[in-house]
């Protein structure tokens, strides 16, 4: 019974001391998971703070973006607003010097010898105006004997005409196309 209580306590202490060992290991895989948690958190912290700094540097390149975008857009605009006035004064100066023309040719101290070189001269006038406006794009809309279409022409009347049903049969005023757009 002896040999017993000294087994007894032998085994006693030996499950005291793997539970002391065991308490142990716990405690230092405690302070291990504590302190990679701390690193975790660390690490997490500094990645937040890299990605904060990253969001920061986009918007900052974002606004940039959107005025130097602003910028190109006003300046676009403006380029083109002057295109456009070159464009028409180019234009406007081509048609000042057909009125010149027409302005020289009625004058009044200027007399023709016949109405033949009066008309010659219109005729030229004429000629100069129709290659501005070619050269423009601009192109009249020959009617007179094709078929009629709303897209073109603007009906007026119904007259009787040795022509076909539905062909156009004189013509009140030309209609215009510019670079194939009905003016």
């Amino acid at each position: 019974m002896a040999k017993n209580k000294i087994e007894n306590a032998k085994d006693v202490k030996e499950v005291k001391e793997k539970k002391e060992f065991k308490q142990e290991q716990e405690k230092e895989k405690k302070k291990k998971t504590e302190v990679s948690i701390e690193e975790q958190n660390k690490k997490l912290q500094e990645e937040i703070e890299k990605l904060k700094q990253e969001v920061e540097k986009l918007n900052e390149r974002r606004i940039r973006t959107a005025a130097e975008f602003e910028n190109f857009r006003r300046r676009s605009n403006s380029e083109k607003s002057n295109w456009i006035k070159n464009a028409t004064e180019r234009l406007t100066l081509e048609i000042c010097e057909v009125l010149d023309n027409f302005e020289r040719a009625l004058a009044p101290e200027k007399e023709f010898e016949d109405i033949a070189s009066f008309r010659k001269g219109i005729e030229l006038i004429y000629q100069q105006l129709q290659n501005i406006l070619n050269r423009e794009g601009v192109q009249k809309i020959e009617a007179v004997g094709k078929d009629f279409d709303p897209n073109y022409h603007d009906a007026l009347a119904h007259i009787p005409s040795e022509l076909e049903e539905n062909k156009v049969a004189a013509v009140i005023q030309n209609g215009y196309k510019m670079n194939d757009k009905v003016i």
